[in-house]
């Protein structure tokens, strides 16, 4: 029996708990449009997942914790970023709704943690859309050797990606889909490269091994902190910035209201996650640990240009010669994929609360082809927060906002747990089987556990370092618990005008809307031959 008609039957007249809006259901027409396709979903996992984190963030954190503290750092974010995608995965593949986890948030906990997180991801979005532009900025400044950034080319990138915006889901699926496989071919191409020139392939044939493990050193003793207090503290140092990197893998749960077929599409995307997190994250920071040494000047974005990247680094030790160039193109690329995700998120999450009640309505007007118009521009206007890369320097702008970014997008992730484990109970309460719905694992409700208690430690600790002796930095401070703090205050204040406690786990409405959710619903065709088995296992 499938999930749908198993809840249906257990829940019959509970489904009138929620009215429709607040369960989920879009405005009366025109509304979000279900655009995205099978190939996209897939890519556009794959992209939030592979960033300017990985290519440009990973040379500030093999610095401060050397090789094994980086590789340590991403492991654990890494199994963090799995928990998430598995405890998003089981509400948002059975509930693919506009809003995604957002709107989930309304519907199994209370109004207030929905408002809250819906501001908290709209303002992480929309603050990692001028990240993602500083980074670009950074990377065509390597090509562009004026002592000053030119404005020019931030014009040129935000043109791009509002454009592409503006065309629609459909457009940004495809934009998505080139951009991402990009990004793959290049995190692919850098690794084997990467492994050539570690066993002396390169020009200068040098065998590389696990020299750099031995000296300087796997960990690096932060501050010049003595013993394993200073080791720990620089592998602690890297934790806040390969959040950063990590951050954007739930994307699809935003992508889900514009799906087709997303009880299929959806499930797929989340199964895979893993995959991608241990081939190109962790293959990414071994390779880069093998290659660079951790003492390297050069490992400093606030320098202000790419030649920072390990893996620039990487290619120009070897003696190779040019083919730098085209992974600095590759990056940019990457970069701006990644700012136009961040438009085309930060755009639905305003969406997403407009119709939630919790932003002006007009947020949540359509064009006849789905666009949410005002949304989009609205978010789009925020990408001039880039051009104060041209006065304080793309790199100190890139770690500012990626401070900010990481600490917020860690508590969509503390949010995203806590509503599961409602969730969780609610369908405990019901006696909903969990083994009906499209996608399930036997790793709950540890592993939201596991996200929120995480998340509020890595969150609490990110700004450790200023409390350092002579090591004050207001701007660093700011940057790390800003967003910390907003978080209880917006919930609060939201309880308060609100004036609604959480919904209980009897009254969850696990229904409502799914029989518009089963209409999207299909089963795709077998395969015909080999090609189309080897496309179907890849996306």
């Amino acid at each position: 029996m499938s999930a749908e008609h198993s809840v249906s039957e257990k829940q019959g007249p509970k489904a009138a708990v929620y009215d429709s809006e607040s369960v989920g259901s879009q405005p009366s027409a025109p509304t979000l449009k279900r655009q995205l396709k099978n190939r996209h979903i897939a890519m556009i996992s794959i992209g939030g997942v592979i960033g300017t984190g990985l290519f440009l963030g990973t040379a500030g954190s093999l610095r401060k914790g050397g090789p094994v503290g980086l590789l340590l750092g991403y492991l654990i974010v890494g199994t963090i970023c799995w928990s998430v995608m598995i405890t998003l995965g089981e509400m948002i593949s059975y509930l693919p709704i506009a809003g995604g986890h957002i709107k989930l948030a309304e519907r199994f906990v209370d109004p207030a943690l929905s408002f809250t997180m819906g501001w908290n991801y709209w303002y992480n979005w929309t603050i990692l859309l001028p990240t993602e532009l500083s980074a670009a900025a950074l990377l065509i400044d390597y090509w562009d050797k004026n002592t000053s950034l030119n404005p020019a080319w931030i014009v040129i990138c935000i043109a791009v990606i509002i454009v592409i915006n503006l065309l629609g889901a459909g457009a940004y699926g495809e934009a998505e889909f080139v951009f991402a496989s990009i990004k793959v071919i290049t995190v692919v191409g850098l690794i084997i490269l990467g492994i050539v020139l570690d066993l002396g392939g390169g020009p200068n044939h040098d065998r590389i091994g696990f020299r750099y493990w031995r000296h300087p050193g796997p960990f690096v003793q932060f501050n010049n902190i003595g013993g394993s207090e200073g080791r720990f503290l620089g592998f602690w140092a890297v934790l806040t910035q390969a959040a950063f990197a990590f951050i954007g893998t739930e994307i699809v749960a935003i992508a889900a209201g514009e799906a087709k077929n997303p009880r299929r599409n959806i499930p797929k995307a989340i199964r895979r996650v893993y995959i991608r997190i241990l081939v190109f994250y962790i293959g990414g920071v071994i390779i880069i640990g093998l290659l660079v040494p951790s003492n390297l000047e050069a490992l400093n974005l606030s320098d202000g240009t790419a030649a920072s990247s390990p893996f620039v680094i990487a290619i120009q030790r070897s003696g190779i010669k040019g083919y730098f160039q085209i992974i600095n193109a590759a990056l940019l690329s990457s970069a701006w994929s990644a700012a136009s995700s961040d438009m085309f998120t930060s755009s639905r999450a305003l969406y997403g609360l407009a119709i939630s009640g919790n932003a002006p309505r007009i947020f949540g007007r359509t064009l006849k082809n789905g666009l949410p118009l005002p949304a989009v521009l609205v978010s789009a206007a925020f990408s001039l927060l880039s051009f104060m890369g041209v006065s304080t320097g793309a790199g100190n702008v890139f770690i500012w906002f990626s401070n900010m970014t990481s600490v917020a997008g860690l508590m969509t992730w503390f949010g995203i747990g806590v509503t599961y484990l409602r969730f969780y109970a609610g369908m405990k309460r019901q006696g909903i089987d969990r083994r009906s719905l499209p996608f399930w694992t036997r790793f709950q409700p540890f592993a939201a556990w596991y996200t929120v208690i995480s998340t509020v430690l890595i969150c609490f600790f990110s700004g450790w370092a200023v409390f350092l002796r002579g090591n004050w930095d207001t701007a660093t401070f700011v940057t790390n618990y800003l967003p910390l703090m907003l978080f209880p205050v917006l919930y609060i204040g939201a309880r308060i005008y609100f004036r609604q406690g959480p919904v209980t786990a009897e009254k969850m409405d696990f229904v409502s809307g799914i029989a518009e959710i089963e209409a999207e619903s299909w089963d795709e065709p077998p395969p015909k031959n080999v090609w189309e088995r080897f496309w179907a296992w890849l996306m």
